[in-house]
């Protein structure tokens, strides 16, 4: 009897290992969905991700997928990750609720062919770890918020087809191979390289390149690279797209870059090369050129320009051509935009009577052309501004002024019916004239080969392609609808997409996952004009409801061995169940500080009542201790007069920034609620987020998020090294000023900011401006009071005089320091310098008479390096009526904002785009950070008033 016993506990015991060994996968994926947030509701039917768990693939109880795009997922990865060893695709895209670091157990999932991550919110380090995934075929890391250096260990993955790394805060050297030490160069069968929008920095290094590299697409656009172009770039023969614009490099152009017989599309624009203007004599696929703004020595126009037969763009403004255009020029066949401004052409213009019926656009601007033969009437939008030949008047007087800026405004027009009236929220009529839910994102295309926008036909051949693609994929998709087609500032075409359902008006989950995986993991192959493109999804708030769909269902033996398993697991959570309640008997015998973070507040010492938040976290002193390694020195990012600014990272991997008081301080104890009561219940994509705070052992702790390219003053002075062009600068000052219409017409009550000035504007990894530093704010308390009477507080320069004198605080105080601010963005000159004020010294400078009212020489220098200042005088006649001297006669912010908006568009730039997915010109190296307030000229009431008012 105790023999057969001993059998039957050993054969339980058998089947207990071997249910826990095929169930990691399922406890694994169990702790992922318990940090998880917004996972599929279907994954709380079972524990059992095996028995159709949406977005979850497995083959005999094992997880080998998990795509789960578009899912609003929140949360981070965790270690549980890593135990997954048999899965093959990992693809989390489109869920900017995931944060946190990319955890080095990622490198455990050795049989991980496709790790896609697009446009997530992770953040921090690249593991080395990833070497180690070397069955990998597809990884898209792009747009998120990655730092630090390429890990060298990529190297290692020899099966690597597709590399994605675009659109992060990467930072440091191309690692190449040396000795032992992996680097890129050892990736000759991957075909993609896209490292666009990044901080990488120094030379692109010779070994990169060899004769056996199979690659056809090189991204490193938009970086901070130095150098010249490696002479090996010539080796790699299969390269068809050639992006190295936007970076720092100099010298000549290698001379057998014309090997290059492949090359569809090759940027070489905004850098600082030199030498002759390259030879590209043979490049007969050649669709898309552009060398503009580079010095090249002064030559004539290239005898190669005419052979280019298949050339659709040819762009060489600012790059030294001297002499007579050819005629032949204008005859390419497919030829549509030609921009060769601000050269020195001279001689008689002449595009022939033959020139290419698709030509759209000649730019000739700021040229020395004195003739023009017109041989007939010309459709094409021909510029001569600038030229001798419009001092004169006749027949070039058309062609004599600056085009008004168009954008296209094709919509995939309906098949052959009349669009469908849609009464509900968010449906939509489809190309098919049927009301339905679409799924809806932008594709952006990083290297198109064309330049005509509004070219119906090519957007055709695009959906035609999606569409094919989507049916072999058998995806419930009626149509697609592309609309909006606009270039963006690092030169992307970005068209937004509809896709519509089939056979209902919405999707059900499986049909989104599949859609997302489609775009994310490239399946969708668009023609060979589109170049690379990515996606980027938006959430899907509409479903159908979850799928039973996509996964496996577990065999009746796992069944029987998970009822074994049960019974021991009971014994288990008694004994579980027993240690829980004792411990938390302890711990309920402990005062926590959670339970009541204000249990201290002082209520006397002029800080007010408990402060009211909405969501608003409250820290423990050693929580924020651990997160800064002990408020460490090597933490410390800046210090102020408030106290001391602490880098930290929480838990999920978010990084923050800790504003903490000096020690034993009381100073700022009201600013210090204000700023938590304004920041915890307002919301703005341009206004700073706070994190939280922390009231505990005597600390006063403020937490933001980490805006990672400081303040506007920094970018002004050069202290940041980002350069500012006027676009950038437009899109700081419409951000800014969206975030103030924010605080007056939104907020309820309404909040005046009472500290505009340029050091609490912040510029985050896409340079989007979001107002910080709430101290001094005012509530209006009701929205009818049109203002506060309260001691004068701020800061000299930016100060409103008639707040001043009545100490009556209005929002047209915080509307006259931020026509300062404008004032600040054009001329790069502190409010009060050498005892002179911009407002005045302005003034006196300016005439209206004459181009850009005469303000060259108060100007900011490198404000017009790469662009040209259109609409600045209107820019300045808004600055300008935000300082009148009285209220009365300032703009609210909303009319600015409607006026900011406008000089854009005259710009040419929309201004509901986002701002640039990167900048070029990043800093190298850091600076004061700008939570300090570190204010040498902050006015409290109690100093020697400023001279403010402007004569």
């Amino acid at each position: 009897m105790g023999t057969r016993i001993l059998q039957v506990l050993l054969i339980l015991f058998i089947q207990l290992w071997f249910s826990t060994a095929q169930n990691d996968d399922a406890t694994s994926l169990r702790a992922l969905k318990d940090v998880w947030e917004n996972t599929p509701p279907n994954w709380d039917d079972n524990s059992d991700p095996c028995s159709g768990w949406d977005g979850i693939t497995c083959k005999n109880s094992r997880v080998t997928s998990i795509t789960l795009a578009s899912m609003g997922l929140t949360g981070s990865l965790t270690g549980d990750i890593g135990q997954l060893s048999e899965l093959q695709i990992l693809d989390l895209s489109y869920n900017k609720g995931l944060t946190g670091s990319l955890i080095p157990a990622i490198g455990n999932l050795k049989n991980l062919t496709n790790l896609i991550l697009v446009n997530c919110g992770f953040s921090g380090p690249l593991p080395d770890t990833l070497g180690n995934l070397e069955n990998l075929i597809f990884m898209s890391l792009n747009s998120n918020g990655f730092i630090g250096r390429i890990p060298p260990s990529i190297g290692n993955m020899k099966n690597l087809y597709w590399l994605d790394l675009a659109d992060n805060r990467l930072t440091g050297g191309i690692p190449v191979s040396s000795g032992s030490t992996p680097g890129l160069d050892m990736l000759i069968h991957t075909k993609h390289f896209h490292f666009g929008g990044n901080m990488l920095s120094g030379t692109i290094p010779q070994r990169l390149f060899n004769s056996n590299m199979t690659l056809i697409h090189l991204l490193f656009e938009n970086n901070q690279l130095t150098g010249t172009i490696p002479s090996t770039l010539g080796l790699v023969k299969s390269l068809e797209v050639i992006r190295l614009d936007k970076n720092f490099l100099t010298g000549n152009v290698p001379s057998n870059i014309n090997n290059l017989t492949g090359v569809f599309e090759m940027f070489l624009a905004n850098n600082q090369l030199t030498g002759p203007v390259p030879n590209l004599t043979g490049l007969n696929v050649l669709n898309y050129l552009d060398l503009s703004n580079n010095t090249f020595d002064p030559s004539g126009v290239p005898s190669w320009f005419s052979t280019l037969q298949s050339l659709t763009t040819l762009k060489m403004y600012r790059t030294s051509l001297v002499g007579q255009l050819p005629a032949a020029l204008f005859s390419i066949p497919q030829l549509q935009n030609v921009d060769l401004s601000y050269n020195r052409l001279n001689g008689t213009l002449d595009i022939g009577s033959s020139h290419s019926n698709q030509l759209q656009q000649v730019n000739l601007q700021s040229n020395e052309i004195g003739d023009f033969r017109q041989r007939n009437q010309y459709n094409i939008e021909l510029i001569l501004v600038g030229n001798p030949i419009c001092t004169e008047t006749g027949t070039t007087d058309k062609f004599c002024s600056l085009p008004t800026n168009t954008t296209s405004t094709y919509l995939t027009p309906p098949n052959n019916c009349l669009p469908t009236p849609c009464s509900s929220s968010g449906q939509v009529s489809s190309p098919n004239c049927i009301c339905a839910y679409p799924y809806t994102g932008n594709l952006f295309l990083r290297a198109p080969s064309f330049s005509d926008l509004g070219n119906s036909s090519i957007y055709e051949s695009l959906r035609n392609a999606m569409m094919n693609s989507f049916r072999r994929s058998q995806l419930p998709v009626d149509t697609v609808s592309l609309s909006n087609p606009t270039k963006n500032l690092d030169d992307y075409l970005v068209i937004n997409l509809q896709v519509f359902p089939s056979g209902d008006e919405r999707f059900n989950r499986t049909g989104i996952l599949g859609i997302g995986f489609s775009l994310s993991n490239q399946t969708f192959k668009p023609p060979a004009a589109f170049g690379p493109y990515f996606f980027i999804g938006e959430n899907y708030d509409f479903l159908l409801g979850a799928s039973s769909g996509g996964g496996h269902k577990s065999s009746n033996t796992g069944i029987i061995v998970g009822s074994a398993v049960g019974g021991w697991v009971l014994v288990a959570l008694l004994v579980l169940t027993g240690i829980y309640a004792f411990r938390q008997k302890g711990r309920a015998e402990k005062p926590t500080h959670e339970s009541s973070p204000f249990a201290l507040w002082d209520t006397t010492g002029g800080s007010g009542a408990v402060p009211q938040l909405k969501g608003t976290k409250a820290f423990s002193f050693e929580e924020l201790n651990k997160y800064t390694n002990n408020f460490s020195e090597s933490n410390s990012i800046g210090t102020g007069g408030y106290g001391t600014v602490y880098r930290g990272s929480l838990p999920n991997g978010q990084l923050i920034a800790i504003k903490r008081a000096k020690q034993g301080s009381t100073q700022g104890g009201l600013e210090f609620k204000t700023e938590i009561e304004l920041l915890s219940r307002v919301h703005h994509k341009n206004l700073v987020s706070l994190v939280g705070f922390c009231f505990d052992q005597g600390e006063q702790m403020l937490v933001y998020e980490f805006i990672v390219n400081g303040t506007v003053k920094d970018s002004l002075s050069g202290r940041s090294g980002i350069r500012l062009d006027w676009t950038r600068r437009l899109r700081i000052a419409l951000g800014a000023a969206k975030g103030l219409q924010y605080l007056h017409d939104l907020a309820d009550p309404p909040i005046i900011h009472r500290d505009v000035k340029t050091n609490n504007i912040l510029l985050d990894e896409r340079l989007v401006a979001k107002v910080a530093d709430f101290g001094l704010s005012k509530s209006l308390g009701d929205a009818n009071r049109t203002h506060v009477t309260t001691q004068v507080k701020g800061t000299m320069g930016y100060m409103d005089p008639e707040y001043y004198m009545t100490q009556q605080l209005t929002e047209k105080s915080d509307v006259y320091s931020f026509g300062v601010v404008l004032l600040e963005l054009i001329t790069a000159r502190n409010p009060i310098e050498k005892g002179k004020y911009i407002v005045r010294e302005l003034k006196q400078a300016m005439d209206k008479s004459k181009e850009l009212y005469n303000l060259h020489e108060v100007l900011d220098p490198t404000i017009g390096l790469t662009t040209q200042l259109k609409g600045l005088e209107r820019f300045v006649d808004v600055a300008l009526r935000c300082v009148e001297e009285t209220g009365d006669r300032r703009p609210t912010m909303s009319d600015v904002v409607k006026e900011i908006e406008s000089i854009m568009e005259l710009a040419g730039l929309n201004p509901n785009a986002e701002s640039a997915s990167n900048s070029a010109d990043y800093p190298s190296k850091g600076s004061e950070h700008p939570y300090t307030n570190d204010n040498l000229f902050a006015y409290s009431g109690d100093q020697f008033p400023p001279r403010l008012v402007p004569k």
